[in-house]
């Protein structure tokens, strides 16, 4: 049976060349560490997850392996397609610049596993750089959303013009008016990333709640 499986080329001395598999492991473990860097210092979305950002190591230390196994032996690149086509994944990805990094894990260990070490290398570190330059170098004017609950006209107007002397620049987004109270939505640029005149709103008279929200994920009540 041996002699057979050995005919068909099955089996490959390469695929238990110990000191090959271990080099690519680490080139891949090492490129994968700075995806999850770079990912790390430029997440600017709701909640981080440090799940994903183990995600994104194994990603490329598992496609290495994948892709060093199939360039190796062909037999066994038919299997792996096989296998892999019956998998199906559900994973929601919450922010878009997530599927990203995801195609960038999984492209850097199909370049190690192939054996393009430095195109990998080159085209992460090039990938790196212009991600932590663009995310990162958004501009700091993030927009706020501020909901107040009033309970009178007066209170809406003292309220509106209080956000106006606090803030950069104001406009109201939406407006909802009950038999008990009045609600409003405010879009605000405030200024020098100060949130203390939120505490002012609730010193106003008919004002009951008052709440803001940034985009970025930052929340104050």
């Amino acid at each position: 049976m041996l002699e057979r499986i050995m005919d068909l080329n099955l089996v490959d001395e390469r695929l238990f060349n110990i000191r090959d598999i271990l080099s690519i492991i680490f080139i891949a473990l090492v490129l994968g560490l700075f995806i999850f860097l770079v990912y790390t210092k430029t997440f600017k979305g709701v909640m981080y997850s440090s799940s994903f950002g183990i995600t994104l190591i194994m990603m490329s230390l598992i496609t290495t392996l994948i892709i060093h196994s199939v360039t190796i032996n062909f037999l066994l690149s038919l299997g792996m397609v096989g296998a892999l086509s019956i998998v199906r994944f559900r994973t929601v990805i919450k922010e878009p610049l997530d599927l990203a990094y995801l195609f960038w894990a999984i492209t850097t260990g199909i370049l190690v596993g192939a054996g393009f070490i430095t195109m990998s290398v080159i085209g992460s570190v090039t990938i790196g750089v212009i991600l932590v330059v663009f995310v990162r170098g958004r501009p700091k004017d993030t927009p706020y959303i501020v909901v107040i609950n009033c309970e009178s006209e007066d209170a809406e107007r003292e309220s509106a013009a209080l956000i106006e002397s606090q803030t950069k620049r104001y406009v109201i987004k939406a407006k909802t008016v009950t038999k008990d109270h009045i609600e409003l939505t405010f879009e605000v640029r405030i200024k020098e990333s100060s949130a203390e005149f939120v505490n002012e709103l609730l010193r106003v008279e008919g004002v009951s709640n008052a709440t803001l929200v940034s985009y970025s994920g930052d929340y104050y009540m």
